[in-house]
């Protein structure tokens, strides 16, 4: 598995400061992606431990509000395993930190998951160009949702974030 980016400071993905981390290869290849430099799975950085634990320590800030996870494909099969360590070893060391992540997957396909244990937010489907409106929030097209994990997995009923 392979990241292609870690952001210290992002105040664009997600509410507050948050570190962001965007996770190296993607099989979606929507149509005017924003970040097509994050589709292949053999570029980026080497994603260990390492990663895992500079995170970490960027997120100890008490400005950070949680951690972002993006793409790329976070939850694609080469990655998912990747991406949930992150989220576990976060969760366990900032339990009162938010975890925020965007896939091309939708819900229903990731609900099973282990992932989704630690994730807050799922800000889901793939980017549609045709449905692409800028007054979206966290999102780029209105087909994308943005799911509240916890309430939905307690309900067992789709719960959105307006």
């Amino acid at each position: 598995m392979r990241y292609n980016l870690i952001r210290k400071m992002d105040i664009s993905n997600g509410p507050g400061v948050r570190v962001s981390i965007f996770m190296q290869g993607c099989q979606f290849h929507c149509k005017n992606c924003f970040n097509k430099e994050t589709w292949d799975f053999n570029g980026g950085k080497e994603f260990t431990d390492e990663t895992i634990n500079k995170v970490l320590e960027l997120s100890k800030k008490d400005e950070v509000k949680g951690l972002s996870i993006l793409g790329g494909e976070p939850m694609h099969p080469v990655n998912i395993e990747g991406t949930t360590k992150l989220a576990k070893a976060f969760k366990e060391k900032f339990p009162e930190k938010d975890i925020w992540a965007w896939s091309g997957f939708r819900y229903e396909d990731l609900k099973d998951k282990e992932v989704l244990k630690y994730i807050d937010v799922l800000v889901d489907g793939t980017y549609k160009d045709e449905l692409h409106d800028p007054t979206l929030k966290w999102k780029g097209s209105s087909n994308q949702r943005v799911v509240d994990i916890k309430k939905s997995l307690e309900s067992q009923e789709l719960e959105l974030i307006k």
